[in-house]
């Protein structure tokens, strides 16, 4: 089932005098419980795509519609509620607090997503959260004790603890080497199976490409290959 429509986004950014068109009429539907990788060259558009999918920016026109509903004409404190309780973000560097555990990291997230659960329900979902991970043995450590691909781990376990519909990844691999790279896709591959997520991912590693359902290449702000 289709739960995101992108239709006919452009975006414009302004600099004094000139304008310069960096996604021109982009067209792109994302399906439940699969993953779309956006794929292109440095300045292709693709981060800001994403982006603009995920409400952190707007676009300079068309629209983009989650669960039938049109993002683009919400307030910003309608899509910020849309981002906190059904978005779920990975990033390129994990982005962890460095003076909470790793089981404080979920437990704001969950604060942050204005979770309705008990403080005893938020931490049984916080342990099966972390097992689904692989990182239950560590959920009382700091940051500073984890490795990077403990890290990034943790980083999907706070994307996913609010159970999001939709996941936004930009890069997710890029600070990894090759084994924990395919490690973290092979993660995320599963939990977007097994949660009926859908997933969209930036990378510009091609060995990545093989985890998602569909391929999208853009270049020069348009889709070139889907």
């Amino acid at each position: 089932m289709e739960i995101f429509t992108i239709d006919e986004v452009r975006k414009t950014f302004t600099n004094g005098e000139v304008k310069e068109e960096i996604l021109k009429g982009i067209n792109l539907s994302l399906r439940e419980g699969e993953i779309t990788a956006l794929v292109g060259a440095s300045g292709s558009g693709k981060s800001t795509l994403l982006t603009i999918a995920a409400g952190l920016q707007h676009a300079s026109d068309g629209q983009v519609l989650f669960e039938g509903e049109n993002l683009t004409n919400m307030s910003s404190e309608q899509v910020r509620k849309i981002r906190a309780s059904k978005f779920g973000f990975i990033f390129q560097f994990a982005h962890l607090v460095p003076f909470l555990t790793v089981e404080e990291q979920l437990l704001l997230m969950m604060e942050v997503s204005e979770s309705k659960l008990k403080k005893h329900e938020q931490k049984k979902e916080i342990d099966k959260i972390l097992k689904l991970v692989d990182m239950g043995h560590r959920k009382k450590a700091y940051p500073s004790s984890l490795s990077g691909g403990e890290k990034q781990r943790v980083a999907i376990a706070r994307a996913i603890i609010h159970k999001p519909k939709v996941l936004f990844a930009d890069e997710p691999t890029a600070s990894l080497d090759s084994k924990r790279s395919k490690d973290v896709m092979r993660l995320i591959r599963n939990l977007t199976k097994t949660l009926n997520i859908t997933t969209l991912i930036v990378t510009h590693d091609e060995e990545m490409l093989s985890y998602a359902d569909h391929m999208i290449q853009m270049s020069d702000g348009r889709i070139l290959q889907s």
